[in-house]
C-alpha cells in the first residue's frame, strides 16, 4: 500500500479549502442578493453594551411597516452617515411611511429629532471586534496583496506535475 507524498496531500488540503471558500463567499452573495442583507460597522459605542464599538452588525432592509418597538435599526440620513439606534416609538406617516423616535442604548436621551422613513434595516445579529479587521482589508493595498496571493496559491495548487506512467506496478515520474 503506497501513501501520497506530503506535498500532493498539502496541495489537495490547500485546494480543497480554496473551493470552500469560494462557495461560502458566492452563497454570502447569493444570500446579500435574495435577502436585502449587508453589514453595518459600528464605530461608536452608542449601543454598548449590546452592540459595542467595533462590532460589525448583520442588517437586513424591512420596510417601515415591519418595524417594532424595541428593534435595533439603521436609519439612513440625508447628508450624514447612517445611524443604529433601538426604536423608541412609532407613528403612522404618509403611506407607507412611519415616523420613528431612536434612542441609543448607552445614551441617556433619546435621538433629538424623530425620522421619517419608508425603509430600514434590521439588525439580525452582531460581532463584536470585527469592524476594524474588515474595515482593514478593504484597503487596496490588502486587497492586491492578498489577490497576488490567493493566485500564486492557486497557482501552485494547479500547476501541472510530471507525467507519470506505469512500469512493472510502479509509479515513475518521467
Amino acid at each position: 500500500m503506497s501513501r501520497r507524498p506530503f506535498r500532493s496531500r498539502l496541495r489537495e488540503t490547500v485546494l480543497n479549502l480554496a473551493a470552500v471558500g469560494g462557495a461560502v463567499c458566492i452563497l454570502a452573495v447569493v444570500c446579500a442578493m435574495l435577502f436585502n442583507i449587508t453589514l453595518v460597522m459600528f464605530k461608536t459605542g452608542s449601543m454598548s453594551p449590546a452592540i459595542p464599538a467595533g462590532s460589525l452588525a448583520v442588517v437586513r432592509g424591512i420596510p417601515a411597516e415591519q418595524i417594532a418597538i424595541g428593534d435595533v435599526v439603521t436609519v439612513d440620513r440625508p447628508g450624514k452617515l447612517p445611524i443604529t439606534h433601538r426604536v423608541q416609538s412609532i407613528e403612522a406617516a404618509d403611506g407607507p411611511a412611519r415616523t420613528i423616535t431612536m434612542k441609543g442604548d448607552a445614551n441617556t436621551e433619546a435621538d433629538p429629532a424623530p425620522y421619517v422613513v419608508e425603509d430600514v434595516r434590521l439588525v439580525l445579529w452582531s460581532l463584536p471586534g470585527l469592524a476594524h479587521p474588515l474595515a482593514a482589508a478593504a484597503n487596496p493595498v490588502v486587497l492586491g496583496t492578498t489577490t497576488v496571493a490567493v493566485s500564486a496559491l492557486v497557482t501552485w495548487v494547479l500547476w501541472p506535475r510530471g507525467a507519470r506512467r506505469r512500469r512493472s506496478g510502479q509509479h515513475v515520474a518521467a
